[in-house]
């Protein structure tokens, strides 16, 4: 096993059994709010700090990146370690069962081990660049479909960026008319880990951020798929806006969102 993926793994588990315990436990589950609707609680702090010291114990030079506490720089600036201690927030103060820890490790800008893990379905997703993907070991490929007639699309409304919530539905409605059915599920990384896993054929959102989708992309792209910006490029990195499934697809559903972009989407 790639010994960062090693690492990845057992930083994810530690987290995630951290998460399941609290869970159990709602009334040790502390909210606050960071920004309109973008909630933290206590378990998010807390399984952050379980990933950092996991790391940092095999890797005390790598720099790290993280959704609650920024960038911890390190000596090592070519190796960082990209994480969301908890994806899936809003379902996890609600006591709905669907979350992920996800971890990336990016080397010169490029990821090279991924890991999404959903503790209370013990699944947990991995992928090494250039070596597949997998799921509890078992290797994934994404949905063979070959046409967007018939399909289920994951999404994610834009609650945290509703000045682009017209264009969306549009894009919406517009996809409607092929696919069969949509899921929004409210974790980025496990809607990309299902994508590869075939358990939906594609998937498109608005304004991610890297911790929410490093992990997912390569997830996917190791099962046989693709992920690119809104317009079929590779800008999402910066722009957060992404389309993933396989590569006829992507090419549909670039074909349906085309003519409902605003020029703020198309960047």
């Amino acid at each position: 096993m790639h010994p960062m993926l090693n690492i990845a793994i057992r930083a994810a588990r530690k987290a995630g059994n951290k998460i399941a315990q609290n869970y159990e436990n709602p009334s040790n589950i502390q909210v606050t709010q960071k920004g309109m609707n973008d909630f933290v609680t206590n378990v998010d702090r807390d399984s952050e700090r379980l990933i950092i010291d996991i790391i940092h114990k095999s890797y005390p030079d790598h720099t790290i990146i993280t959704e609650e506490s920024g960038e911890l720089s390190g000596k090592d600036q070519d190796i960082q370690w990209v994480i969301d201690p908890l994806d899936g927030t809003t379902n996890f103060t609600k006591r709905l069962p669907h979350f992920s820890v996800s971890i990336a490790v990016r080397v010169k800008g490029r990821t090279e081990v991924a890991v999404v893990y959903d503790p209370m379905r013990n699944e947990l997703f991995s992928a090494v660049r250039g070596q597949g993907a997998q799921l509890n070991g078992y290797r994934l490929r994404s949905s063979d479909v070959r046409e967007l007639e018939g399909t289920i699309i994951a999404t994610g409304f834009p609650f945290k960026l509703k000045q682009h919530s017209a264009v969306y539905m549009k894009i919406m409605t517009k996809l409607f008319e092929s696919c069969a059915d949509f899921r929004r599920t409210g974790s980025a990384a496990l809607d990309l880990a299902y994508v590869a896993a075939g358990r939906v054929d594609g998937y498109f959102e608005i304004g991610l951020k890297p911790w929410d989708f490093l992990a997912g992309e390569l997830i996917v792209r190791e099962a046989g798929g693709i992920v690119t910006d809104f317009v079929g490029g590779h800008n999402y990195i910066a722009s957060g806006n992404i389309v993933a499934g396989n590569p006829r697809v992507v090419k549909d559903i670039l074909a349906s969102m085309r003519d409902e972009l605003n020029e703020a989407l198309k960047r």
